[in-house]
């Protein structure tokens, strides 16, 4: 790690807190009981209100009927699975739908369904490339699409763990058609609009050509087939792309329009574009963070849960930092140097673009594993056994440093009634949590909600190792061959989508697991924070008193910080152990 490295950490953490303060207030003016408060704003909130009043007609709602956490959770679940079912339909069916002029065949039944679990979980795994596999309008029509939802569905549920706190002795928690229409049309369209501007701007393409044939300035003579043939101009694939790269960084997705994901320069050709990228991934759910503390009436707690996530990720990012900037202990001893210069930017380059260098590698790689975004401009696979310890480590902590959109904060939150519980149990009295008694149903339903991705994770793992059939596939033998696999199960059922490439993911075995893996992952996650916020929005607040522990002090910060690096590491450690850990000392115990 260099000066260099530490400026762009800062510039970059500076730049994100700095634009979610406004965000987070304005996230929370819109989901405020109050609508006449944010409609009677300026022109273009005038016109929004006038189409979301125009989308409830059309769709038969009613603005002013809430609901309880039961009828909540079953209108997500239900809107989510007949999402999933339309985009496998369109999987299915794409050689007969329009706006696909490279005429790509119809997806195969396993990809299919994996696919369209992927992006409605908001994992966006992509066992596919995508300018090989989908047309324009699979890519529009159904991936983008659930990009909007599977974000919205997202915030959504953190807003309802929101109001939970906010409100006392009732049973409403608000109308999940309401707050999926205003996270969407208020929040996530007009901010990815102005981002895939930014984007155009820095060269990503945003056309419907599909197909460009472009002539090569050099012609050159390969042998195919024993016969020298030569070659005289190249196809570059083509379609929307500015619109697709900007909800999919924004709403925490990372489901790329190309295979090389953000390393493709269609995708990300600038360092300017990378940094934009970066910041659109953080921006949401710190914001969250900051909506939080206003909507419940106490802005510290906000910055409290802000802090705690913001120390982690500098943490972990100045880790994966020093680690990649390090030397290769397979390349001591030969002609090569690893030292930074004029020339080079030094540390281990392998898998990772020139354009880009080590630092901006780490950190877009260390932002989208500490997000659900799992948006790659380098190759994990390639990354130094300490290195890729960061990210996967950071999948399993939860994604709750930051976090997905609105999925870092519900997971978050969890750990702070964790905290919570663990302090009351140090004095001998019944924790509480912003005047609210965390009671027994309360920590049952955290228990299960923190334990389950990682029970998903090992079994998993566990399953792959034992079949013949799952670890053939493997790229590498030995810690990194079992790390590609850990990789892949703490991906899918973090929602993460990120993967080591090393591993072949196109069997049915790995799309039907995955798939699973992401369902519940998602879904067996949801489930008890949605009852956990119908219990808490019932108590009544009791007001503090001596012994309530303060929450927005540097102390609760810490205690927050212990709580999820414990728990982690007592699920994670021994099979980080057999991993990343244990590569690492073969490596430097051989070199």
């Amino acid at each position: 790690m260099n000066a260099n490295s530490m400026i762009q950490l800062t510039v970059y953490i500076g730049l994100v807190l700095l634009l979610s303060w406004p965000l987070g207030l304005y996230i929370a003016r819109i989901f405020m009981d109050e609508p006449k408060r944010w409609s009677s704003g300026g022109r273009v909130t005038r016109i929004l209100h006038s189409v979301e009043c125009g989308i409830y007609r059309l769709a038969g709602v009613d603005p002013q009927m809430e609901m309880d956490w039961v009828a909540y959770t079953v209108s997500l679940l239900v809107f989510n699975l007949l999402g999933a079912v339309l985009l496998y339909a369109i999987l299915r069916l794409q050689e007969w739908l329009p706006l696909n002029p490279q005429h790509f065949q119809s997806v195969s039944p396993a990809m299919a369904f994996n696919t369209a679990v992927s992006f409605m979980t908001n994992t966006n795994w992509q066992s596919y490339s995508g300018e090989t596999t989908l047309g324009m309008f699979a890519q529009m029509t159904g991936l983008t699409v659930q990009n909007f939802v599977s974000a919205a569905t997202g915030l959504c549920i953190a807003i309802v763990l929101i109001r939970a706190f906010a409100r006392e002795s009732q049973k409403h928690l608000g109308n999940f058609w309401v707050d999926l229409t205003r996270a969407t049309l208020y929040i996530l369209l007009p901010i990815s609009v102005l981002l895939a501007v930014l984007l155009m701007s820095q060269g990503v393409i945003q056309n419907f050509q599909g197909i460009k044939q472009v002539d090569l300035l050099h012609p050159v003579t390969v042998t195919m087939n024993h016969r020298p043939v030569r070659l005289t101009h190249q196809v570059l694939p083509m379609g929307p792309v500015a619109s697709q790269e900007a909800i999919k960084q924004l709403g925490t997705n990372g489901g790329g329009y190309f295979n090389m994901n953000s390393a493709h320069p269609f995708e990300n050709p600038t360092p300017l574009s990378d940094f934009l990228e970066m910041v659109a991934m953080l921006l949401l759910p710190a914001a969250t963070c900051v909506a939080f503390g206003e909507m419940v009436g106490d802005r510290r707690q906000g910055w409290a849960i802000l802090a705690a996530m913001t120390i982690l990720f500098v943490v972990f990012a100045t880790g994966g930092l020093i680690a990649e900037h390090g030397s290769n202990p397979e390349l001591h001893g030969l002609p090569v140097t690893m030292q930074g210069s004029r020339l080079q930017s030094g540390g281990n380059m392998e898998g990772k673009e020139v354009r880009f260098g080590v630092t901006d590698s780490v950190l877009f790689n260390t932002t989208a594993t500490a997000t659900s975004t799992g948006a790659v401009n380098s190759t994990s696979d390639s990354y130094l056994p300490l290195g890729g310890l960061i990210p996967l480590w950071l999948m399993q902590l939860g994604e709750v440093v930051y976090g997905g959109i609105g999925s870092g904060f519900y997971g978050m939150m969890l750990f702070v009634l964790v905290a919570v519980f663990v302090a009351g149990l140090m004095v001998g009295r019944t924790p509480e949590y912003l005047g609210k008694k965390i009671e027994t149903f309360d920590i049952k339903m955290v228990a299960l909600g923190i334990l389950v991705t990682p029970a998903i994770i090992l079994v998993g793992t566990a399953v792959a190792v034992l079949i013949p059939h799952a670890t053939n596939v493997l790229g590498n033998p030995g810690p990194h061959g079992f790390t590609e696999i850990l990789y892949a199960f703490s991906s899918v059922a973090n929602n993460n989508g990120s993967a080591m490439g090393g591993l072949t993911v196109t069997s049915t075995f790995y799309q039907v697991a995955t798939g699973l893996a992401m369902l519940m992952g998602r879904f067996w996650f949801v489930l008890p924070v949605m009852a956990l916020a119908g219990s808490l929005v019932m108590k009544k607040k009791i007001p503090p008193s001596l012994g309530t522990l303060p929450t927005h002090t540097p102390l609760f910060i810490t205690l927050l910080i212990g709580t999820v690096l414990l728990v982690g590491a007592l699920n994670f450690l021994p099979a980080l152990s057999l991993g990343p850990l244990i590569e690492h000392f073969l490596i430097i115990s051989t070199h």
